[in-house]
């Protein structure tokens, strides 16, 4: 056990109940001296070395040995120990998002792209649950970022658990976000006052995704994405479907759980959500369905990115993708609204995938644009479109995409 990391400080009131939590019984202790546990399946006729003390005086001369001692005698217990006790006794206090998703490679090992593909899923998941919490919207693009961020900066990741690939966030519920973007560098939050209780905006994340799934529900049994449309005013929007859009993609079985921390009572909310690839359709559909700009006339086309730009520094980046599919121009100029979009089409253009995009078409002379484009997801490859691969190493300069495709001199 020399291996195991042990928390410099551990509050012991904590420590059992979080043993609790995980089917832990107490079976004994004198108030204010020690508590003694049996861990699942222990007999309490036969206390013997499986039972387990944990000592609550922090004066008494032996209390650190004694509460190291237990400590150790609970890392015998690995997965336990990783999973469930040691990341939850780092911190303070910490409500538990676990994003797990099915992977055919070895044990608690996840193919590199998909593993990649969950992490953000689930970064996009807090990101827009925490924009719901602000106000609701179909579409956020940047309104609400700064707060949704400064919500993630108090969160941490953790380690995955043995089995499937698991990503775990832990976010402290009794913390608080600053509603105003001027609170940088360790400015005083006054609670309640100008600022969100974590624990309110963890449970904003938890009913945007349940609205989600009730639409999803909705749709298995009619057909109609008109849920998606009802639960916006729950926290239903692009963000959210796009990031559930993430775990069901090439997902035999992905699911979401939540487990809240025992320092506040647990809302009265869902705390697993389930998903399979059967939900991509809809969520596609529904995804573009959201984006769109209810008073413009919005195109959304599947193609192959063969042009790409050096992004300028504060935008979000411009492309060229060339149509895979009937009915629609032939090639668009993307100039896109969010940055993160242009890094998954420079992906796309890497490993030659179609990329399925959304925005507003318009005509400029003999160039056909889509402003305030969203990357709806990433498709097959080419090739399954009858496409030629994509040339290689075309990169010219943002703004000039025009010129370079007509031959103009970019000097001009």
């Amino acid at each position: 056990m020399n291996n195991v990391t042990i928390p410099a400080h551990v509050d012991p009131e904590r420590l059992g109940a979080l043993l609790t939590e995980v089917g832990w019984q107490q079976v004994g202790g004198r108030r204010g001296l020690y508590k003694r546990f049996l861990p699942p399946g222990g007999s309490s006729s036969g206390l013997g070395k499986s039972s387990l003390v944990i000592p609550l005086d922090n004066s008494a001369p032996e209390f650190s040995e004694l509460l190291r001692a237990a400590l150790l005698q609970i890392s015998q217990d690995r997965e336990l120990w990783a999973r469930s006790i040691y990341p939850r006794l780092a911190v303070e206090a910490s409500d538990e998002f676990r994003f797990r998703k099915e992977s055919s490679a070895p044990s608690g090992l996840i193919e590199w792209r998909s593993g990649e593909a969950l992490i953000e899923s689930a970064r996009k998941t807090l990101i827009a649950g925490a924009k719901s919490y602000v106000s609701p919207g179909r579409h956020f693009v940047n309104r609400n970022g700064r707060f949704a961020g400064r919500y993630l900066d108090q969160v941490l990741m953790g380690q995955t658990a043995p089995g499937s690939y698991i990503v775990t966030a832990y976010a402290p519920p009794n913390g608080y976000v600053s509603l105003a973007s001027g609170r940088e560098g360790g400015a005083a939050i006054i609670p309640e006052v100008g600022a969100a209780p974590v624990r309110a905006v963890n449970q904003a994340v938890v009913r945007a995704l349940e609205a989600t799934v009730e639409a999803l529900e909705h749709y298995r049994t009619s057909s109609s994405l008109s849920g998606f449309e009802d639960g916006v005013s729950r926290g239903v929007s692009y963000e959210m479907t796009n990031a559930v859009l993430g775990m069901a993609s090439h997902a035999d079985a992905a699911d979401i759980s939540i487990e809240w921390d025992s320092s506040a009572p647990a809302p009265s909310l869902p705390s697993h959500f389930e998903f399979t690839s059967d939900d991509v359709e809809p969520l596609s559909r529904a995804a573009v369905q959201l984006s769109e700009d209810q008073g413009t006339q919005v195109v959304t086309m599947v193609g192959r990115v063969h042009l790409l730009t050096k992004k300028n520094v504060g935008s979000p980046g411009v492309f060229g993708i060339e149509s895979l599919l009937p009915g629609s121009p032939r090639k668009v100029r993307v100039r896109l609204r969010d940055e993160e979009d242009y890094h998954e089409a420079i992906r796309a253009h890497e490993e030659e995938l179609a990329l399925q995009v959304s925005g507003t078409l318009e005509k400029e002379g003999n160039l056909s644009w889509l402003y305030h484009a969203t990357v709806i997801q990433t498709m097959g490859s080419i090739a399954d479109y009858g496409a030629r691969p994509t040339p290689k190493g075309i990169d010219v300069p943002d703004g000039q995409l025009d010129l370079f495709e007509r031959g103009g001199n970019s000097s001009n």
